[in-house]
């Protein structure tokens, strides 16, 4: 497969999105489609692509069987092929998303950022699938070298051509400043909290309701039976 230009992987990205985002307007029209690809949240580099240029990235998409048009619309709607034609899995084809529509990131943000198209146990499953990917030949992904400053390295999807090395200081984190946990990794490690005392508090609940129906008493947290 040749290689994708910039705005052939926005389109193919924001798709797959919005297919696990907002289901009930998938597929998409085109004029969804421009919307998705110039949003102005959730996107490296926020771009202003025309009508007319989405649709020539959708054509040439249509040519690698990458993007067809759906059925039983009276507006031309597309679906992307992503999975089928790279032959790669669901939790794949999200990562990939992800990375065309946001740029290099580290497997932390990724897997943050990917919560809402395939929630990854965690962050060695990610890391898993992209090394998986970068073993391709041609290589999906890459891992790029670590800037100065960045605790962790980041990866980058490699469907538009090989990716320079970030310069130092680039991605957000300043040159210096040694082992700083980037903002991906911080946020990430955030909500992986939020869902474990999620847990904890449905599990003390469940521990509450089958004593009170075996009639046994509970220490609680102080030490004092309940």
């Amino acid at each position: 497969m040749r290689l994708l230009s910039p705005l052939e992987a926005r389109v193919l990205g924001v798709l797959v999105e919005k297919q696990a985002t907002v289901p009930d307007t998938y597929p998409m029209s085109l004029s969804a489609l421009v919307a998705g690809c110039n949003q102005k949240t959730a996107r490296a580099p926020v771009i202003e692509a025309t009508q007319a240029e989405v649709l020539t990235a959708v054509d040439g998409l249509k040519g690698l069987s990458l993007v067809f048009e759906g059925s039983g619309s009276r507006v031309v709607k597309f679906e992307h092929n992503l999975g089928r034609v790279l032959r790669v899995p669901a939790q794949s084809v999200a990562l990939l998303a992800v990375l065309m529509l946001r740029g290099p990131q580290t497997a932390a943000e990724l897997r943050l950022n990917s919560e809402r198209l395939h929630r990854f146990a965690d962050i060695s499953s990610v890391e898993g699938f992209l090394d998986e990917l970068a073993a391709r030949t041609p290589p999906m992904v890459a891992r790029l070298p670590r800037a100065a400053g960045e605790r962790e390295a980041r990866w980058a999807q490699q469907l538009c051509g090989e990716v320079a090395p970030p310069a130092a200081g680039e991605g957000g984190e300043p040159a210096s400043g040694g082992d700083r946990v980037g903002a991906g990794e911080i946020a990430s490690l955030r909500a992986e909290q939020t869902r474990l005392a999620d847990e904890v508090s449905a599990l003390k609940a469940l521990v509450q309701r089958l004593a009170r129906e075996l009639g046994v008493t509970v220490p609680a947290e102080g030490g004092d039976a309940v």
